[in-house]
């Protein structure tokens, strides 16, 4: 009888793994969608950066036009397909839209940064080090002082995970 109870728990966490894996990688019978709300629902927080999906299309163009008031319409969906990155959040579908210097990645959190000071090297006394030299997800801006890098401008705000607070958003629940 032990070892009918042990069987059946172990086949209960295989199947639990087994279906929240489903989700995760969309082998469900469900939409798309409903599996990321369903897996953030589920997982709470996931820092995986996952691409854009036609089924959330409406929520998308919702969540765009709250992070960019004042932009003319919404994006093509092409235009979303490069563009919008979700991840999960508190148990929320999360959205974020990449651009010229929007990093929808964790952040680099460090002050230091080896390339902004390989930059003022260089360019000893510009005004802004590019973030092709700082990388694109450099919480901090830097300009050059005499050959070093220093810290110019507002950092991004992070989050509790360590992404842009500013370019993040909910999308509306399903």
């Amino acid at each position: 009888m032990r070892a009918f109870q042990l069987s059946t728990i172990v086949a209960a966490m295989l199947l639990s793994a087994f279906t929240l894996f489903a989700i995760t990688m969309g082998g469900t019978s469900a939409a798309p969608a409903q599996n990321l709300y369903k897996l953030c629902r589920q997982v709470k927080n996931d820092d995986t950066i996952r691409p854009y999906s036609h089924d959330l299309y409406s929520g998308t163009v919702k969540a765009f036009k709250k992070l960019f008031p004042d932009a003319n319409g919404a994006p093509e969906e092409s235009g979303l397909q490069t563009q919008a990155n979700y991840r999960c959040m508190n148990g929320k579908v999360q959205v974020c839209f990449v651009g010229a210097n929007l990093p929808c990645a964790k952040m680099n959190a460090a002050r230091d940064n080896p390339g902004a000071d390989e930059y003022c090297k260089a360019n000893p006394n510009d005004d802004v080090v590019p973030a092709v030299a700082t990388g694109h997800d450099a919480v901090y801006s830097y300009k050059c002082q005499n050959g070093k890098a220093e810290v110019a401008g507002n950092p991004w705000k992070l989050d509790k995970r360590g992404f842009a607070k500013e370019l993040w958003t909910m999308l509306p629940d399903q």
